[in-house]
């Protein structure tokens, strides 16, 4: 006979600083949209070479209707209606993102950059206010960090197949994090909020004006925007996932879990 128990999973610092991500990254994604629809191109190096980007959003003229255009290298794609040309029926004209995306909605490059600067402090606050407990704590020594056995060649490969069959461990085994939740964890905390943090900063004229070595780690002001830019894209495909994980793998008990840090799982009634 089975039995449900709720176990602690989260702790109440974990549990505020995830809730205040939320809102930091959200608010950080969509003002940083903001910020490059004011020049929707992406570009390698020290200058902007307008006849040569690697990423460029625009509106163009087709068969005499205007048409928005997404080009990546040499790849061109028509994306009205999303990239390059959108808007309301009836007002619809050439912008990167739809208004839908950036904060504000409306075009504001000015409030746009508050918006993120102070989004930026709050999220580097909350993420130096989650890094100091979890060292205390021992969270994440204890939850997040992967162990020799979870790292072995077989146990990975396990794992990747019975995520891509959507099964998820039950009873003990989902009192715990796995090894791909572990790596993904750390790889969005270690490697690409690191860089998006030091790339933005590169963007900053006054912060090259006092670490000027910091051009040349990025290889040019341009070279950092991109690098930004695509930061951001993984941050986003890494938030998708994890819903989508979220929904699949059991979406109350999750919400549950980063609501009150308790997480419902089935054990044997002997050990109940």
């Amino acid at each position: 006979m089975t039995k449900t128990l709720l176990v602690r999973r989260h702790s109440g610092v974990t549990r505020l600083t995830h809730w205040i991500n939320v809102l930091a990254l959200t608010l950080l994604l969509m003002s940083g949209l903001q910020i490059f629809n004011a020049h929707p191109a992406l570009y390698w190096g020290v200058k902007s070479h307008f006849d040569r980007p690697w990423l460029a959003i625009s509106a163009a003229e087709r068969a005499g209707r205007p048409v928005g255009v997404t080009e990546v290298g040499d790849a061109r794609f028509e994306t009205t209606g999303v990239l390059g040309w959108s808007g309301r029926p009836g007002a619809q004209g050439p912008r990167g993102f739809p208004a839908w995306a950036t904060a504000p909605s409306w075009r504001d490059l000015a409030t746009g950059r508050r918006w993120h600067f102070f989004f930026a402090w709050v999220f580097v606050t909350n993420g130096f206010v989650y890094l100091a407990s979890g060292l205390i704590g021992g969270h994440i020594r204890r939850d997040l960090w992967p162990t020799r056995a979870q790292l072995s060649p077989r146990n990975l490969w396990h794992e990747i197949v019975t995520h891509a069959q959507l099964k998820f461990p039950k009873g003990e085994g989902a009192r715990s994090y796995n090894v791909l939740q572990k790596l993904s964890y750390l790889v969005v905390a270690l490697v690409l909020l690191p860089l998006m943090i030091a790339t933005g900063l590169t963007m900053s004229p006054g912060i090259d004006a006092a670490a000027p070595w910091l051009l040349d780690l990025f290889g040019g002001r341009q070279s950092a925007r991109s690098i930004h830019f695509l930061c951001a894209g993984l941050i986003v495909l890494f938030v998708v996932v994890h819903l989508v994980m979220v929904v699949v793998s059991g979406l109350w008990n999750n919400i549950r879990s980063m609501i009150t840090g308790r997480y419902a799982i089935e054990v044997e009634g002997d050990n109940a």
